[in-house]
């Protein structure tokens, strides 16, 4: 910026103030007063004498310093700036400019000093009379008014061909309390949104933003946005004591603004950042952040009266797997709301997953590379859009899941990454910082604050927009100090062990406050390890001296990789690799599970899951049908990613999404796979009304083998019990012939089983073989079991019989 060129003093003319009555001598004494560069000076009026004698007798002492302490005797202060505070407003490196910018008492009157670069004039308007104060030069303006307190007042500001009226933002008292800031200092503020970002509010009875960020290394923060073409220099803010919290309350802005904080750096250079705290963001690849104040109002009220009446290990709980963006490529939040709930509904899942939607600025990560925590991606649409997503859902009677991912973040500039200069959000060693997969940086889970930005981002989802679970993603990297890698690449902890002690009290706090706060929630873990106690309360230590994690679920990735594994040999070999689906029956118990076939095991090469089974077209789908007629019925949560439920033959793509024109009935195979979604309808629906097949998921009285050891039969079948001790039978043939008269072990105090679900049902497909008739159990004893029953088993099929 060019300095204007500084007069050597206000013009008399232009001060706004009433020339005193000659007759007042006090008057008279204000009136003579210049005002000279830097310095003002008082003359006395003539004939007046300075004492130089000692008083009368008799006289107090005290009427000579009473005297000399008159307002006419005292020096007026200069209302200029000095030099140090013009220089560190200048630079972006003012700690308090509130201390020096505004109105303020000085002797002599009332200091107006008002900093608003590229105006040509500023006049203060204290109701009818007005000032225009004196143009310093480089934006300062400023002028001394004979006032005896800080009037209430406006500013016109005058800029070339355009005036405006204003409130001065250097006016206010800071908008965050002392509680507040005791909070975030502890990093214990468990609502941390509320006091942290970008907030319309009315303050001192002005309507405008308060803007606050925690920056503690920070020289200087301004806000600089479209209100002020994305010159921060007018607008620098404040730090609040040792919190490293800055504050600025900008009058007359409201929701909308776009917005970033312009930091100086410990080098004196200067970054531009989004808010970490930004409740909305610019569509990508745009990064600023918006001022947003939500209008929503809620229609949910039963859905959430509901959904803690059982915990969510001894409820019904089949979730659908959603990538929002590509679910329907083109549609908004709001689009979808009028398509998602009915198709979810129509299927039977009682909840949906939603792959992140927290802002992110690559849409090839997925989601998973999170800038904006407390943001919907813009993508597609604003907060309240989302609200209303959620909410339609929920009046569905679907439960929405949502992936949060609070192992990382990347490294983009105008992000978290060394966000004020320094390294703040991601751990200071840089071995501990850097995440080796992935490019990104780990947050640094042993400081306070990094952990109170966290544990709040997960709270906020849950109350904010009424998610009912957090399904955290990638624990495992959290847990483990060694994690993808090399000796020599990371440092033991202070018991020489590997594990990270900082990341586990975070998910243990994270957990408790979630529980604690919000009823009927669920947080689900996707922990690839065999760490001990995942799912058992925080205050319950194991044998690793541990206390649990607290999760409700855990995501069992072992009986993901054995069962597919044994699912992608050909019949014929399977035999050879039974143990891979009976071994999670060994650990069943271990944690409460969900079964996940997410979007990881179906993209990368990995195929779609019907491409996983071999064999001809019909056998493909015969063995996808089957697979899904034995994870329905065994012990754990379900969790099938979208395009699954129709037997999509390609990989999924977050280009163009499911292939939904395989449905299309112009399509001369949309039968066969119209026959799988027509399955998952039925799994789903026998599932929610077979308490067997959910109550028990996480205690071994809910499950019992027939027979796990038929290896050349490739045929499993166990019983499900619900608390009543009332069985289901599921049996699973993965041969691809009929087996006609297939004994089986059965309890004796059943009077006849009745068949209610067979993938091999012509309607999905199949070849129509199976048990039309109930079938009477025979007093022969079979599998250590006193009764016993024959089936016909039909190939590559899974059926399930109740008792009739």
């Amino acid at each position: 910026m060019t300095p204007r060129p500084s007069s050597s003093g206000p013009d008399p003319k232009k001060t706004g103030a009433k020339k005193p009555a000659a007759k007042k001598p006090a008057a008279k004494k204000a009136a003579a007063r210049k005002t000279v560069g830097k310095k003002a000076v008082a003359k006395k009026p003539p004939g007046e004498k300075t004492p130089d004698k000692k008083p009368p007798a008799g006289k107090p002492a005290a009427r000579k310093t009473v005297k000399r302490a008159a307002p006419a005797e005292v020096a007026v202060v200069s209302p200029r700036l000095d030099t140090g505070d013009r220089e560190r407003l200048l630079a972006g490196t003012h700690h308090d400019p509130h201390s020096v910018l505004g109105a303020h008492p000085v002797p002599g009157g009332v200091a107006f000093r008002i900093f608003r670069p590229y105006a040509l004039a500023v006049t203060v308007l204290c109701g009818e009379p007005r000032a225009e104060l004196h143009d310093d030069g480089d934006g300062f303006f400023s002028g001394l008014l004979p006032l005896g307190d800080v009037p209430s007042y406006r500013l016109r500001v005058t800029y070339e061909g355009a005036a405006q009226e204003v409130e001065d933002p250097y006016r206010f008292l800071p908008t965050l309390g002392d509680l507040d800031l005791h909070l975030i200092g502890e990093g214990r503020h468990e609502q941390l949104w509320q006091a942290l970002g970008a907030h319309p509010v009315t303050h001192e009875g002005v309507a405008g933003t308060r803007f606050t960020v925690w920056a503690p290394n920070a020289r200087g923060v301004r806000v600089a946005g479209g209100f002020n073409f994305w010159d921060g220099t007018g607008h620098p803010m404040r730090s609040l004591g040792g919190t490293g919290v800055w504050e600025l309350f900008l009058p007359g802005i409201g929701a909308g603004e776009l917005y970033k904080f312009e930091i100086t750096r410990p080098d004196g250079s200067r970054t531009f950042r989004a808010d970490p705290m930004a409740r909305r963001t610019e569509v990508p690849p745009a990064t600023s952040s918006v001022v947003h104040a939500s209008e929503y109002t809620w229609g949910d009220e039963d859905w959430l009266a509901r959904r803690a009446e059982a915990p969510a290990h001894e409820a019904p709980l089949s979730v659908y797997e959603v990538h929002l963006a590509s679910w329907r490529p083109g549609l908004t939040y709001r689009e979808l709301a009028d398509q998602l709930p009915a198709y979810v509904a129509d299927l039977g899942f009682t909840h949906v997953e939603l792959m992140p939607v927290a802002e992110h600025p690559f849409g090839g990560s997925w989601g998973y590379q999170v800038t904006g925590f407390y943001a919907p991606t813009a993508r597609l649409g604003d907060p309240d859009d989302f609200r209303y997503l959620v909410d339609r859902l929920h009046q569905a009677g679907i439960g929405v899941l949502m992936d949060w991912v609070p192992a990382h973040f990347p490294r983009d500039d105008w992000a978290l990454a060394e966000f004020d200069g320094r390294p703040l959000y991601e751990h200071s060693d840089p071995l501990r910082a850097a995440h080796p997969d992935w490019g990104t940086l780990e947050f640094d889970f042993g400081r306070r604050e990094v952990r109170n930005f966290l544990v709040a981002n997960a709270v906020y989802w849950c109350e904010e927009f009424h998610i009912d679970g957090l399904r955290v993603d990638a624990v495992a990297s959290m847990l483990y100090l060694d994690y993808s890698r090399e000796p020599g690449q990371w440092t033991p902890n202070e018991h020489g062990g590997r594990e990270n002690p900082d990341a586990v009290a975070f998910l243990q706090e994270m957990n408790a406050t979630v529980y604690r706060r919000v009823p009927g929630v669920v947080t689900v873990a996707e922990e690839s390890t065999a760490w001990d106690g995942v799912t058992r309360a925080t205050h319950h230590k194991g044998p690793s001296g541990f206390g649990g994690l607290g999760f409700g679920l855990k995501w069992n990735m072992g009986w993901m990789h054995d069962s597919l594994t044994y699912m992608s040999h050909e019949p014929v070999h399977r035999k050879y690799h039974h143990g891979e689906m009976t071994f999670s029956m060994v650990y069943a118990y271990s944690e409460n599970y969900v079964l996940p076939i997410s979007h990881d095991e179906v993209v990368h090469g990995k195929k779609s899951l019907v491409s996983k089974m071999p064999g001809d077209w019909w056998q493909q789908r015969a063995g996808e049908r089957a697979y899904l007629g034995f994870m329905w019925a065994h012990p754990g949560k379900q969790l099938l990613f979208m395009g699954q439920e129709f037997a999509q033959g390609a990989e999924w793509s977050e280009a163009h999404g499911p292939d939904w024109w395989l449905l299309d009935p112009r399509y001369g195979a949309a039968a066969d796979h119209r026959g799988v979604l027509d399955l998952v309808r039925d799994l789903n629906t026998v599932y929610r009304a077979t308490p067997a097949l959910w109550q028990r998921d996480t205690h071994p009285s809910g499950f019992a083998w027939v027979v796990g050891d038929a290896a050349e039969d490739n045929v499993l079948a166990f019983l499900r019990l619900d608390a009543d001790g009332t069985p289901l039978l599921a049996v699973s043939n993965f041969a691809p012939v009929v087996r006609a008269d297939y004994r089986l072990g059965v309890p004796d105090d059943v009077p006849a089983w009745h068949e209610v679900l067979n993938t091999d049902a012509a309607r999905y497909g199949g070849g129509d073989v199976g048990n039309p008739d109930p079938v009477k159990p025979e007093p022969q004893g079979w599998h250590g079991r006193p009764a016993s029953v024959r089936l016909t088993l039909p190939p590559l099929a899974t059926v399930w019989l109740r008792p009739a």
